[in-house]
């Protein structure tokens, strides 16, 4: 599990992920052409309750479970 600082909608927060997830982060913002930080952003403002760091994890799932039912 990895701890890190993030500042979204102006306020500084911390999120913890496992490694995997960073990476995977790191490779939909990538794609997306936006930072880490943006991308970050957009999953906290859609969010529907719960906490920054499992709506990153569902954001990261859903993006790949996506991902394969288009490769189908």
């Amino acid at each position: 599990m990895v701890k890190r600082s993030v500042v979204v909608a102006g306020h500084k927060t911390s999120v913890s992920l496992e490694d995997a997830f960073w990476h995977a982060l790191k490779d939909i913002a990538r794609e997306r052409s936006v930072s880490l930080r943006g991308l970050v952003a957009e999953i906290d403002a859609s969010r529907r309750g719960g906490n920054l760091s499992s709506a990153v994890r569902l954001f990261v799932l859903d993006h790949y479970r996506r991902r394969c039912s288009e490769s189908r």
